[in-house]
C-alpha cells in the first residue's frame, strides 16, 4: 500500500513556475541562424564548459543529489536530504547539487552541518534561481545542458530524492548514460520509495513487458527511504567496484591561477573561493 504523500509548499511551486523563457538558450535552440551568431554561440558554450571545468576540477569525489525545489525546510522530504547530505559528507564525499532552494539547500546544509565539502551548479534562470547559503564551492550556468554535463561529469554516485520534471530529466537522462555505456555503471540511488513507486511500477509492467527497457535497467536502482542504507550502498559500490581512494589526483596550478577562485559564479559562497574538496581530492579523471 502506497503512503500518501506530503504535499509541496504552494507558494514554493508558484515561484518555482517560469514562463518566460530564457533570452540566450532560446535563441540558440530557436533554429537555424546565420553562421556568425551560431559561432559566437559556440564560443560562449565552450567558455562555459572551461569555466565549469576550472571550478570544479579539484573538488574532490563528488556525490551528486538530485531533488525538487520546492520542497520548503519544514517539509519531510527536506530532512530526508539534509540527512542524506550529512551521512554522504561523514563518508567523505563531496555532496553536489544544483545549487538552488528545496532539495538542493537540504543536501548541500546537511553536509555544512557535519563539516563537509558542498558543491553546487546553479542554473540561471529568467526568474533567478538563488544559490543557496550552503554552498562552499560553486558556478553558475547559463546553458542548462552544460549544466547537466557537470553534475554527472564528477560523481560516482548519484541520489534521487522527490523532485519534479527536472529530476526526472537529470534520473533518465543518468540512467541513458549508464544503458548505452557512455559513463560507469555507477550507483543511482532512489530516495522516497513511496513518492517514487507509481513511476517504478510504470516501467515494471508496461516498459519492461513493451520491451522498450530490460528488467536489468531497473536491477540498477537501490530504492530506500534509509539515508544509512543508500550510502552504504555507494560505498560498497565505488570503493570495491570502482576502485576510489581518498586521495588527491591533481594539484592546483598557480600559473594557470587554479584552486583560488573567486568572481561572478566561481567563488566560495562564504568569500574563500577554494576550488578543492576538504581533503584534496582529485575527481574521477
Amino acid at each position: 500500500m502506497i503512503e500518501p504523500i506530503p504535499e509541496a509548499d504552494p507558494e514554493a511551486a508558484a515561484e518555482a513556475h517560469f514562463v518566460r523563457p530564457d533570452e540566450k538558450e532560446g535563441r540558440f535552440l530557436a533554429g537555424p541562424r546565420s553562421r556568425i551568431p551560431e559561432a559566437v554561440e559556440v564560443l560562449r558554450i565552450a567558455r562555459e564548459f572551461i569555466r565549469g571545468f576550472r571550478t570544479l576540477h579539484f573538488v574532490g569525489p563528488c556525490v551528486t543529489v538530485f531533488g525538487s525545489a520546492r520542497f520548503r525546510e519544514d517539509h519531510p522530504y527536506y530532512g530526508l536530504a539534509r540527512q542524506v547530505g550529512a551521512d554522504l559528507a561523514r563518508a567523505g564525499f563531496t555532496v553536489m547539487t544544483g545549487g538552488g532552494p528545496g532539495i538542493m539547500e537540504a543536501a548541500n546544509r546537511g553536509a555544512r552541518d557535519v563539516g563537509g565539502a558542498s558543491v553546487g551548479a546553479n542554473i540561471v534562470l529568467p526568474k533567478e534561481q538563488r544559490i543557496n547559503p550552503y554552498v562552499d564551492v560553486w558556478t553558475d550556468f547559463e546553458y542548462l545542458f552544460v549544466r547537466k554535463v557537470m553534475l554527472v561529469k564528477y560523481s560516482y554516485a548519484f541520489v534521487v530524492m522527490p523532485g519534479g520534471f527536472g529530476t526526472l530529466d537529470e534520473i533518465f537522462e543518468t540512467a541513458t548514460l549508464i544503458q548505452t555505456g557512455k559513463i560507469r555503471n555507477f550507483p543511482v540511488v532512489i530516495v522516497g520509495a513511496a513518492y517514487w513507486e507509481p513511476l517504478l511500477d510504470f516501467m515494471r509492467h508496461t516498459m519492461v513487458p513493451a520491451g522498450t527497457i530490460d528488467v536489468t535497467d531497473l536491477d540498477r536502482f537501490l530504492v530506500t527511504d534509509s539515508p544509512g542504507e543508500a550510502v552504504q550502498h555507494i560505498l560498497h559500490n565505488v570503493i570495491d567496484r570502482f576502485g576510489l581512494a581518498w586521495q588527491p589526483r591533481w594539484r592546483p596550478s598557480r600559473i594557470l591561477r587554479e584552486g583560488r577562485r573567486q568572481g561572478r559564479g566561481e567563488g566560495d559562497a562564504r568569500g574563500e573561493g577554494d576550488g578543492r574538496g576538504r581533503d584534496g581530492s582529485g575527481g574521477r579523471g
